[in-house]
């Protein structure tokens, strides 16, 4: 007969360190990388299941516990909570059923694997030395003294303008904000590696409508609460860097589409502090609290501070200072949101409008330049980059509104239909 064991690949990786609840969960990495998190005694039992009898995990169970667990107690945990997880196989030893990721809300999506694991930890290495204490105060003294020296001094405006008559300029450009964006995802597994956690796969995929890239960190969960942090950062870290790069080279040579690449890279560390989306501002304030998903807790803080409901189980869970800390980011973020898509939604025949003539007039003059290929590529770039933001603004709004005509028709129905 078979017996009950943890499916071949699953890792018990240990307590999640500095964690925000007042029971810290334990971390277990199922073999598709993703992770879960489990009670201590759920992770006690997946500990014990070696391929031994039900009977002999019970006794162990109960040895370390301190409670009493029959056999039927050790069958109920298996096949109800261990193996719906795809943790572990059913008590008589059959297969769990298929894994399904989870689908957080405002997730990446259609990931592409570029680089793998084994790539990534590599690359990581040939940069995880710029994470010692003495480089990174030496690089952020650089990037400030920069930041100074370009701000009173220069005239972004001025390059700014003569980099855009200029395709062959907007195409440098545009290659050079996507290194950046490259070496950002690079800084994040760096700090991966030099805190000790092993980083991922890297790759690109699709944020809302965006193109975007990706570093695969998970494993910073292994983490204490500085290493997340530092492997949070890394990529702006490397933003940075990559700023003072491009300044030393413009000091060098004066080519103003440098200046227009320096302000590029600005946008893009703005970008990703934001804590709203699943930037890196949104996981720093995340791993500063010590929970991994904050979204899921917006509803319970709306029903306990705005309807003054008690409070769920998910909230009694919580820390009282990460309560506090995610009650200030949701009663934050609601109303920007809300302020945001009201803005956007308000102006969007008038954007509509002077998008479509910015496209005609893109069309119009992208053959009638000295470089008629470069401009027709430098148009086309330029058509994408007007027409993603009112695709994403489409997207944002789809699922939301797509929930509360749900929850209405639902209502509508009365039990029957909710049923």
């Amino acid at each position: 007969m078979a017996l009950p064991a943890l499916v071949a690949g699953t890792e018990l990786v240990g307590e999640f360190e500095d964690s925000g609840y007042r029971e810290p969960p334990h971390l277990v990495c199922r073999p598709d990388g993703q992770v879960v998190r489990l009670p201590a005694l759920l992770y006690q039992l997946a500990r014990a299941l070696d391929g031994r009898p039900v009977a002999q995990v019970a006794e162990q169970l109960s040895r370390e516990t301190g409670r009493r667990f029959a056999a039927e107690h050790v069958v109920f945990l298996i096949d109800k909570k261990l193996a719906p997880l795809g943790l572990s196989t059913y008590s008589d030893g059959s297969p769990p059923p298929p894994t399904v990721r989870t689908d957080p809300f405002l997730a990446f999506k259609f990931r592409l694997a570029v680089l793998p694991e084994r790539v990534t930890w590599f690359l990581a290495g040939l940069f995880a030395w710029l994470f010692r204490p003495v480089l990174v105060v030496a690089a952020l003294g650089a990037f400030t003294g920069g930041e100074v020296w370009l701000w009173s001094t220069q005239d972004t405006g001025a390059a700014l303008r003569t980099v855009l008559t200029s395709p062959a300029s907007v195409l440098l450009v545009f290659v050079l904000a996507v290194a950046s964006c490259v070496f950002h995802e690079m800084g994040h597994g760096a700090a991966c590696r030099y805190g000790g956690a092993r980083p991922g796969e890297m790759g690109c995929g699709i944020y809302l409508v965006w193109p975007a890239f990706y570093t695969d960190i998970t494993n910073s969960y292994r983490l204490g609460r500085a290493g997340r942090i530092r492997a949070d950062l890394g990529g702006v870290y490397f933003n940075a860097l990559f700023v003072v790069g491009l300044l030393g080279l413009y000091g060098a040579t004066g080519n103003p589409l440098l200046l227009v690449a320096v302000l590029s890279v600005h946008l893009e560390m703005i970008q990703q502090l934001l804590p709203t989306l699943r930037f890196d501002g949104y996981y720093i304030v995340a791993d500063l609290v010590g929970i991994p998903d904050l979204f899921k807790y917006i509803a319970p803080i709306l029903r306990r501070v705005v309807l003054r409901r008690p409070q769920d189980e998910s909230l009694k869970a919580l820390k009282r200072w990460p309560q506090i800390v995610v009650a200030g980011w949701v009663l934050l973020l609601v109303p920007a949101l809300v302020l945001q898509l009201g803005i956007v939604l308000v102006n969007l025949p008038q954007l509509l409008r002077s998008d479509w003539q910015t496209i005609r007039l893109l069309a119009e003059n992208a053959g009638t330049s000295g470089y008629p290929v470069l401009g027709t590529v430098a148009a086309c770039l330029q058509v994408v980059l007007l027409t993603l933001p009112v695709a994403g603004v489409t997207l944002a709004l789809w699922r939301p509104v797509r929930s509360l005509v749900r929850a209405a028709v639902a209502r509508a129905a009365g039990p029957a239909g909710r049923r």
